[in-house]
């Protein structure tokens, strides 16, 4: 029996929230229904997708494999079924994008690839920089609109913004770690450990704040931009790291498994965004990029 679609959006959700009950909560059905669809997957597959234990699940290497497909798919399942509603988009025109370097892999590439299929007569232009930069471009005019974390937008006043995705931070471990089984995880566990640093948006910053409210100075281990630095330095025992939800992946590149677990506490959120200028009149180009982005968002949260 061929695995179906409603199959591939249970898979996702499942994936996507690290929980059968939290995937059940958003996509508002029973927890027996994903179960169900889950291991007829499985079969239909003849791998497991997700470990079980008794905190929930853990995807596996197949899973995470098979996830790659599955986005593909329900993307373009999406995109057919968008090409045949709304307005008709015009052809031809320019877009200038903006994207901050922690969501430029994470949040723009995808959104990107759905973009230029249904406006392939656009001319894109896309350019990475720092928030504040990009904040100066749009005020400016230089840029149509950007993506980029939006959690501490500094100029509101001239600025329009609508967020895409929340969130949260979690912590990263190595498999074997005593952190991994514990049943709670407070910050002053996490301040007692090499941390690596993520120097990219406000993430350093808000790791620092985290701590230093314990009064506890962080013993950084390593400062990085990269983020697959990090998977690979958590990963092979170096130290641990708080990082949103975002991007985290369970793998590194040479193969090595990451633990995410949850800590308790008032930990901050991390908000990705459009952002456009108040006021401007936006090119069709850009209204059809932010549609695009709306209809990516509301397809996560059904």
């Amino acid at each position: 029996m061929a695995f179906t679609f409603r199959q591939l959006q249970y898979f996702i959700a499942v994936a996507e929230q690290g929980s059968i009950t939290r995937a059940a909560q958003n996509l508002s059905i029973s927890q027996s229904s994903i179960t169900e669809a889950i291991k007829e997957l499985e079969a239909d597959l003849g791998v497991e997708l997700f470990e079980r234990h008794p905190r929930g699940l853990t995807i596996t290497h197949n899973g995470h494999q098979f996830l790659r497909h599955a986005t593909k798919i329900h993307a373009g399942v999406s995109d057919a079924r968008n090409a045949f509603s709304g307005p008709r988009r015009v052809e031809g025109g320019k877009l200038n994008i903006g994207v901050t370097s922690l969501v430029a892999g994470y949040v723009l590439s995808d959104l990107l690839a759905r973009y230029r299929r249904a406006c392939p007569g656009v001319d894109i232009s896309a350019m990475e920089d720092n928030g504040s930069y990009l904040e100066h471009l749009l005020i400016g005019g230089e840029l149509d609109v950007a993506v980029m974390v939006i959690s501490n937008l500094r100029d509101r006043m001239a600025l329009q913004a609508e967020i895409l995705e929340t969130s949260p931070y979690r912590l990263w471990l190595p498999m074997g770690h005593p952190l991994v089984s514990a049943d709670i995880i407070t910050l002053t566990d996490v301040a007692r450990e090499p941390l690596i640093m993520l120097t990219v948006d406000e993430i350093e910053e808000n790791t620092g704040k985290l701590l230093s409210a314990l009064g506890a100075r962080p013993h950084v281990a390593f400062r990085t931009r990269s983020v697959e630095a990090v998977r690979s330095l958590v990963a092979t025992g170096a130290g641990v790291a708080l990082l949103p939800d975002l991007v985290y992946r369970p793998w590194s590149l040479e193969g090595d498994r990451i633990e995410s677990r949850d800590v308790s506490g008032s930990l901050p959120v991390v908000q990705v965004g459009m952002v456009w200028r108040k006021g401007s009149s936006l090119a069709q180009s850009a209204r059809d990029f932010i549609g695009i982005a709306e209809a990516m968002r509301s397809g996560r949260t059904r």
